[in-house]
This record gives C-alpha cells, sequence and structure tokens, in this order.
C-alpha cells in the first residue's frame, strides 16, 4: 500500500489550505483514513479521520470547526480541508491507512500501518 500527499505550503493565518492523499488499493471504501501532524519539536499527533466510508468523522479539539475530512472512493483520495488557519498548525501532516482498525483505536497512530511520506504547512505572516 503507497500513499501519496500533496497540498501542503505557505500561507497566513486566516488563510485556507487543502491536502490530499491518493491511496494504492483495491477496495478504498474499506479503509479508515487518517491524517496526524508533527509541529516543530513535538510529538506526532491525531489530526483527523475517516472511518471505512461509514461517514464516522473524528477530529483532535484543536481542529473541529475548521477542518473537514472527506473521501472519494471512486478516486480513491482523501481531503483534509483545513481553514482558518492558525500559526499553530505548523507541522509536517501525514495522511494514513489501516483496513484493520476498530473504531476506538482511530486516534491510535500505532493502529496505522501504512503511512505517506508528509507535506509541510507552514503558516505565517
Amino acid at each position: 500500500v503507497q500513499l501519496q500527499a500533496c497540498g501542503g505550503g505557505l500561507v497566513q493565518p486566516g488563510d485556507s489550505l487543502r491536502l490530499s492523499c491518493t491511496a494504492s488499493v483495491l477496495t478504498f471504501s474499506g479503509w479508515t483514513m487518517g491524517w496526524f501532524r508533527r509541529a516543530p519539536g513535538k510529538e506526532r499527533e491525531f489530526v483527523a479521520a475517516d472511518f471505512r466510508s461509514t461517514g464516522r468523522t473524528s477530529y483532535t479539539d484543536s481542529v473541529k470547526g475548521r477542518f473537514t475530512i472527506s473521501r472519494d472512493n471512486a478516486e480513491k483520495t482523501v481531503t483534509l480541508q483545513m481553514n482558518n488557519l492558525k500559526p499553530e498548525d505548523t507541522a509536517v501532516y501525514f495522511c494514513a491507512a489501516s483496513n484493520r482498525l476498530i473504531y476506538s483505536s482511530l486516534h491510535n497512530q500505532d493502529a496505522y500501518p501504512y503511512w505517506g511520506q508528509g507535506t509541510q504547512v507552514t503558516v505565517s505572516s
């Protein structure tokens, strides 16, 4: 399984960015797709996830109301729409995938065996 993420960049506070991640899997709909990030000097943390195309999504508190995760099963792509970006959103963003995890493990990065290469998001004035 290969994950290819793109869409990062340098933006100003209040701007928007859209990250995308495409997966090389046969049946994308059965996969849980997650986004994680690692800020400078910090541990990698959960951002958002979409659980197996069930309509169940989850977000870390700091991005609720600003970020939206969505998926296109036909294109085998998961997208993270990030609005009203803040300097504290600056990080390397990673997409991750699992076809086995249970919902209670959605925030657990160890439950995702497949990872993309990361894309840099920098929010600065």
